[in-house]
C-alpha cells in the first residue's frame, strides 16, 4: 500500500508542479528505498530500464548537435524557396518537421524548424499562429512512429522487447509506423483546409549555411545501427542505450576538439538533464508498484468493469489515454498504463500489441488538444508569445480537438483493420 500512495503522491505533485518533475520523482524514489519497499539494487540494476535511459539520453545530445549545424534551418529554407505560395511553403514546413521528428526529440524539432515558420509569417505578414500550433503537432505525431522519435515510442518499445525494425514490421504484420501514417493523412489534410486563405506570394531569402555535416552523419549511424540491432540484440536490452550513448560522446569530443560553435558548458546546459532524471525516476515509482501486485488488481478490476468485448475495451483505452494526455504529461500515465494494458490484454485473452498499440496512439496524439498537454505544445505557445502573439485555451484547444480527431480516427481504423 505505501509503494501506491506514494505514486500517487507523486503524481499529484507532477501536475500541481510540472517545473519540478524530476526533484519529485527522486524524493518519491528515495522515500520508496528508505521505507523499505525496495532495495538499492532493485531500484538501480532492476527496476530502472538503463537502455532506454541511455537512448533517450543520447539522442537528446545527437539533437542539440543537429540542431547547432543548422542543417534542418538550411533544408527548411530550401523547401519555403521552391514554394509556390504561403500555404504550400506552409505544409512542406509541417512534412519536413515531421520527418525530423521520427528521429528527433519533438521540443527540439520545434526550435529547430519554428524560427523558419515565423520567419515566413512575419516577412509575408499573416499571423504565426495557426502554422506554430500545427508544427507543434505535426511534431508529437509523427514522434510517435518510431523508436527514438519520441519518450512513449521508447518507452513502450523497451517493455515490449520492441527492435527499431518493429516499429514498421512486428509479428509479420504493418506495425506502429504505418498506424501513424494513417493519422497523419488525415492531420495533412486538416491542416490543408485549415490555411485555406494562405495564397500569398513566397520569396524568403536563405540566410542558414550548414556549419558542418557530422551531426548528421552521426544520427544516420545511430538509426543505421539500431535498424540492424535486432540481429546483435535480439533481447533488446543493451544496444540502443549503448549505442546512442556512444555517439553521443563521439559527437560531444568532435564537438569539443573542433567547431565550438557555442561554449562547451553552454551546449550541456541545453541538454534536458531534468527529465532524463525524471524518466529514471519513474521507472522505479511505476516498478515498486507493479511488484507489489497493484497493477494486477487494476486489470481486474477494469476487466470485470469493462467486460470481455474488444470494441469496448478498445474505445476506453484510446478514450481514456486521449482525456488524460489533454492535460497531464503522458509519461508518468503511459508508465503506469502499460503492465495494466498488459494484464487485460492476457486476461481477455486479446492481442497485446492490439492494446498496447491503442494506448501509445491515444497517449502521444491526445497532447495535442491543449496547449499544456505535450512540452511541443509549450514551446510553440512560448515563441509566440515572445513575438507578441499570446495563445489562450479557447484559441488552442477547437484546433486541437479537430486536429486531434483527424489523426486518431483513421490512425484507430487502421489500427483496428490490422491487429483486431
Amino acid at each position: 500500500m505505501i509503494a501506491l500512495i506514494l505514486f500517487a503522491v507523486c503524481y499529484f505533485f507532477f501536475v500541481l508542479f510540472p517545473n519540478r518533475k524530476a526533484e519529485v520523482g527522486l524524493l518519491g524514489s528515495l522515500a520508496l528505498v528508505v521505507l523499505g519497499q525496495i532495495s538499492w539494487d532493485t531500484a538501480f540494476f532492476e527496476l530502472v530500464n538503463w537502455n532506454v535511459v541511455g537512448l533517450f539520453l543520447g539522442t537528446l545530445i545527437l539533437a542539440e548537435l543537429f540542431l547547432l549545424s543548422r542543417v534542418p534551418a538550411v533544408v527548411s529554407e530550401w523547401l519555403v524557396d521552391r514554394s509556390s505560395n504561403a500555404r504550400t511553403a506552409l505544409m512542406s514546413i509541417f512534412i519536413l518537421a515531421s520527418f525530423i521528428s521520427m528521429f528527433v526529440e519533438n521540443v527540439a524539432v520545434v526550435l529547430l524548424v519554428g524560427p523558419v515558420a515565423m520567419t515566413l509569417c512575419e516577412k509575408l505578414r499573416i499571423s504565426a499562429f495557426k502554422p506554430m500550433v500545427l508544427l507543434a503537432m505535426f511534431s508529437n505525431l509523427q514522434g510517435t512512429a518510431t523508436l527514438i522519435g519520441d519518450p512513449p515510442s521508447m518507452i513502450m518499445g523497451g517493455y515490449m522487447k520492441m527492435t527499431f525494425n518493429d516499429f514498421f514490421v512486428y509479428q509479420g504484420k504493418p506495425s506502429i509506423f504505418f498506424i501513424v501514417q494513417a493519422g497523419a493523412i488525415g492531420a495533412l489534410l486538416y491542416a490543408w483546409y485549415l490555411l485555406k486563405d494562405e495564397k500569398k506570394q513566397v520569396k524568403l531569402i536563405p540566410v542558414e549555411t550548414v556549419r558542418s555535416w557530422i551531426p548528421t552523419l552521426l544520427l544516420v549511424l545511430l538509426i543505421v545501427i539500431l535498424a540492424l540491432g535486432s540481429f546483435i540484440d535480439k533481447e533488446v536490452s543493451w544496444l540502443a542505450g549503448i549505442t546512442a550513448m556512444g555517439l553521443a560522446l563521439i559527437g560531444m569530443l568532435w564537438f569539443w576538439t573542433g567547431p565550438r560553435w557555442i561554449p562547451v558548458v553552454e551546449m550541456l546546459k541545453n541538454i534536458d538533464w531534468k527529465t532524463t532524471l525524471f524518466f529514471a525516476s519513474l521507472f522505479i515509482l511505476v516498478g515498486a508498484v507493479q511488484k507489489a501486485g497493484w497493477m494486477d488488481v487494476a486489470a481486474k478490476g477494469l476487466s470485470s468493469v469493462l467486460g470481455e468485448n474488444k470494441v469496448i475495451l478498445f474505445i476506453v483505452i484510446i478514450g481514456l489515454s486521449i482525456l488524460v494526455s489533454a492535460f497531464v504529461d503522458n509519461v508518468p500515465f503511459l508508465l503506469a498504463a502499460i503492465p495494466v494494458v498488459m494484464d487485460l490484454a492476457k486476461i481477455n485473452q486479446i492481442s497485446v500489441p492490439f492494446l498496447m498499440f491503442a494506448l501509445l496512439i491515444g497517449t502521444c496524439l491526445g497532447g495535442n488538444i491543449t496547449p499544456i498537454g505535450a512540452a511541443a505544445n509549450i514551446v510553440a505557445v512560448g515563441i509566440l508569445e515572445k513575438k507578441g502573439q499570446p495563445v489562450s485555451f479557447g484559441d488552442y484547444v477547437p484546433i486541437g480537438i479537430k486536429f486531434t480527431a483527424c489523426a486518431v480516427i483513421p490512425a484507430a481504423i487502421v489500427l483496428w483493420m490490422i491487429w483486431a
